[in-house]
C-alpha cells in the first residue's frame, strides 16, 4: 500500500453510498439490542455472545474458503489480530456484566465514549486523521443527542452502580481500541474476513470461560423466538454487518465512521418501540436532530 493510499484511507470522507451503508449497519445493530433482550429468557447474555461468535466464525470460514481467501493466523497480522480479539471479547464481557450493577441507559451512555477514544487515538496513531474544532463540536453534539435520549447520568447512587458504570466505560474503551488496532496496524492491509475471524476465534474461549465462571446455564430447550433472535445475531449481525464494518474501516476515516455509531442507540430505542412497545418521548425527536446535526459537522468536507 502506497503512502498516498494510506493518506486517503486515513482521511477519506464517506461518499453518499458509504454513509448510507454505515447508517444501515447502525440500524441493524440497534435491532440487535432487541434481539438480545428477546433471547434472554432462554439464553443468558454471555452464552448468547459465545454461541454467535462461534457460529459466525464457522460461517466466515465457509465463505472465505469458497472465495479462496486465506485466514491463516500467522505472520505480520498475528500480534495485532490477537490484541484485537482480546479487546473484542473484553468488550462484551464488560457490557453484559455492567448490566447487573447499573441501568441499561447508563450502560449505553458510557459505552458511547468509544468514538472519542477512536478520534483521540487516531490523532496520534493514524496519519492525518485529525479532527478540526468543528468536527469536535459535531462529535460533542451527537453525544449530547444520545444524552438527551437516555438522560444525563447522575452521580452513582451506590458503589455497585459505580462499578457497573466503570465496566460500561471499559467496554466503550475496548470497542474504541479495537477499531484503532484494526486501522493502525497490519490488519488495515489484511482481508476483512481475516480481521473479523481473529476477533471471533479469540473471543470464543474468553466468553465461554466467563459464562462458566459467572454461572450461566441453559436449563431448557430455547424457544422459537430465542433461537430466531440468536440466528439474527449470528448470521446477520456478526457474520455480515461486522464484516462490512471492517471493510469500511479499512477504506475510510475511522474517526468519521465511529461518529456514525451514535445512531445505534437511537435505532435501539426505535426498535424497542416497534418490537417491544417501549414508549418514545418528545425528547427523542430532539435527540435525533442533535445526532444528525453532529454527523453533518463531522463529515462536512473542508
Amino acid at each position: 500500500m502506497t503512502s498516498t493510499t494510506q493518506h486517503n484511507a486515513a482521511t477519506r470522507p464517506l461518499e453518499l453510498g458509504a454513509a448510507a451503508l454505515v447508517v444501515f449497519l447502525c440500524l441493524c445493530w440497534g435491532f440487535n439490542q432487541v434481539a438480545v433482550k428477546l433471547a434472554l429468557a432462554d439464553i443468558p447474555p454471555l452464552t448468547q455472545a459465545w454461541i454467535r461468535s462461534a457460529g459466525a466464525a464457522l460461517l466466515i470460514w465457509i465463505y472465505a474458503r469458497s472465495r479462496g481467501i486465506s485466514l491463516e493466523m500467522r505472520g505480520e497480522t498475528l500480534k495485532a489480530g490477537l490484541i484485537a480479539g482480546v479487546l473484542f471479547g473484553l468488550e462484551f464481557i464488560f457490557i453484559y456484566r455492567s448490566l447487573l450493577f447499573t441501568t441499561a441507559s447508563r450502560t449505553t451512555l458510557f459505552i458511547y465514549c468509544a468514538p472519542f477514544v477512536v478520534v483521540l487515538g487516531s490523532h496520534f496513531l493514524v496519519r492525518n486523521d485529525r479532527f478540526r474544532w468543528t468536527q469536535w463540536a459535531g462529535l460533542l453534539m451527537s453525544f449530547a443527542g444520545v444524552m438527551l435520549a437516555f438522560g444525563v447520568p447522575t452521580p452513582a447512587e451506590n458503589p455497585h452502580q459505580l462499578f457497573g458504570d466503570l465496566l460500561a466505560l471499559a467496554a466503550g474503551v475496548a470497542w474504541g481500541l479495537t477499531t484503532l488496532v484494526v486501522k493502525s496496524t497490519s490488519l488495515a492491509r489484511a482481508a476483512p474476513e481475516k480481521t473479523l475471524q481473529y476477533q471471533l476465534l479469540v473471543s470464543v474461549p474468553m466468553l465461554v470461560i466467563s459464562a462458566w465462571l459467572f454461572g450461566e446455564t441453559v436449563t431448557k430447550m430455547p424457544g422459537t423466538v430465542a433461537l430466531a433472535s440468536l440466528a439474527y445475531q449470528t448470521i446477520w449481525v456478526v457474520s455480515l454487518t461486522f464484516l462490512l464494518w471492517f471493510m469500511l474501516v479499512a477504506k475510510y476515516s475511522a474517526s468519521r465512521l465511529s461518529s456514525f455509531t451514535f445512531l445505534t442507540p437511537l435505532f435501539g430505542v426505535f426498535a424497542g418501540h416497534m418490537v417491544l412497545g417501549d414508549p418514545i418521548t418528545l425528547a427523542f425527536a430532539g435527540a435525533v436532530t442533535l445526532v444528525i446535526g453532529g454527523l453533518i459537522l463531522v463529515n462536512r468536507p473542508r
